[in-house]
């Protein structure tokens, strides 16, 4: 391996490892209370190199907002080697469980993040995070139009607003068990469609 190529497998890495921090401490903080130097400290990269790779805090955000696209994109494809799309749904919902202790603490996310970018006066970001949502009703709408349900986007609305709002009320509440249980509700109504 030549030295230029090293060099180039620590930028990548660096930049990746700042890609991963900006998605988790933005996600934990917050946008308005998250500086580029909480980024590059969680990253384990001196504050200045951070701007090698990305000029502004709206850099950093986009580089977030990539990351949940590509950990969404990771999730569905493993999803997707299951038999059934009403198994992939399932394992989708079993997963959003799983991470109820994260969702009490800091809601979904990128619902979340949606929600705090939308707010903001300038950007665009906002339109950003809600792209990475529609890849989530995508994937979701696929599922039921695989099953052959009519309306299969409305059936996707409702499966993914049911997550938002569990979400959001577990975080609200600091209550995990409200993901247990309304995951258990929206196992149920998807047994009830096919």
């Amino acid at each position: 391996m030549t030295n230029s190529t090293r060099a180039s497998a620590r930028g990548s890495d660096k930049r990746q490892r700042l890609t991963a921090a900006a998605a988790r401490v933005l996600h934990q903080q917050g946008v308005e209370r998250t500086t580029i130097a909480d980024i590059a400290t969680a990253a384990e990269v001196p504050v200045g190199n951070v701007y090698y790779y990305f000029k502004t805090k709206d850099d950093l955000i986009q580089a977030a907002l990539g990351e949940h696209a590509g950990r969404l994109a990771q999730l569905t494809h493993e999803l997707d080697k299951l038999p059934d799309p009403i198994q992939r749904l399932k394992a989708l919902v079993e997963a959003w469980v799983g991470q109820r202790d994260v969702a009490a603490r800091y809601g979904c996310p990128t619902g979340t993040l949606a929600v705090e970018l939308d707010k903001r006066a300038e950007g665009g970001l906002d339109l950003e995070a809600g792209r990475v949502l529609r890849l989530l009703l995508d994937w979701a709408a696929h599922q039921f139009r695989e099953l052959g349900l009519p309306d299969p986007d409305d059936l996707a609305l409702t499966f993914v607003g049911a997550y938002q709002g569990m979400s959001l009320l577990a975080n609200a509440l600091r209550d995990p068990e409200v993901m247990t249980g309304q995951g258990a509700r929206l196992t149920r109504w998807l047994d009830s469609l096919t």
